[in-house]
């Protein structure tokens, strides 16, 4: 499978505290992979410099074959990322619609002089209410964030980062804060998108949705690879469950 993104030896320094030690990390083109760990052991970290909100001490970030490193955010936005933050800060004066049709008029307002010569947006509504029907908020077009429960808050971080046609999205604890249910069916969701061709990186917590959607799983600990492969061989792995599980070995 060709890669995709490629993340090559990356290690990041906070002072005396080392929170990624040469990491590296393969995906291809329409994979979905999860991406597991205890607390601390540099996830967020990771998946901000491949953002570019961190800069790492050492090592590369490749997107499709191009160098991302020293790229500022919205350029790396232009080359094919997207993230859909575990905490969700939609814009609460604009409802959903218009949270997801400022998204998908991206190209239209890089640049300010050019922006004042597009004041036409049907394209655009018409796209982000495709998106917001695409993730289940059919009903929610005109509903404000502060009077949407969680879970669609979730769908709406969704959209907003699906409305900026990434190569890759990547996943911050989409699941965190969701009931059980909530979580299942935003799970589900999430495969349907890999499966109409969409690649995922997915961090998260909800250990029991990740073994059920993801086919391959990336495990980190104390910010170094611990394991990577197929799910059930991962997840059978012994220092994998002392790390994650906290299980004994001689258990």
């Amino acid at each position: 499978m060709k890669s995709l993104l490629e993340i090559k030896n990356v290690t990041v320094r906070f002072g005396g505290v080392t929170a990624v030690d040469g990491v590296s990390l393969s995906l291809g083109k329409g994979e979905l992979i999860g991406f597991i760990g205890p607390n601390g052991a540099g996830k967020t970290t990771l998946m901000r410099v491949i953002t570019g909100m961190v800069i790492p001490n050492e090592g590369e970030v490749i997107l499709e074959g191009k160098d991302l490193s020293g790229l500022p955010i919205h350029e790396r936005v232009s080359s094919g990322l997207s993230l859909a933050q575990q905490i969700v800060r939609p814009l609460v004066s604009f409802h959903a619609l218009d949270n997801v049709i400022l998204a998908c008029g991206k190209k239209k307002t890089e640049n300010v002089l050019s922006s004042l010569f597009h004041k036409d947006t049907s394209e655009e509504s018409e796209k982000a209410k495709d998106l917001l029907t695409q993730v289940g908020l059919a009903d929610s077009f005109y509903n404000f964030p502060e009077t949407m429960p969680l879970g669609h808050l979730k769908r709406l971080e969704l959209a907003r980062a699906l409305a900026l046609d990434p190569q890759l999205l990547l996943l911050d604890e989409p699941l965190a804060g969701l009931n059980q249910l909530e979580a299942r069916k935003l799970s589900d969701l999430i495969v349907g998108l890999n499966e109409k061709g969409q690649s995922i990186l997915l961090i998260e917590h909800n250990l029991k949705e990740v073994i059920r959607i993801c086919k391959k799983i990336y495990v980190q600990d104390n910010g170094r690879f611990l394991a990577y492969g197929e799910t059930t061989e991962v997840m059978s792995n012994v220092e994998v469950q002392n790390a994650y599980l906290g299980k004994n070995k001689n258990a």
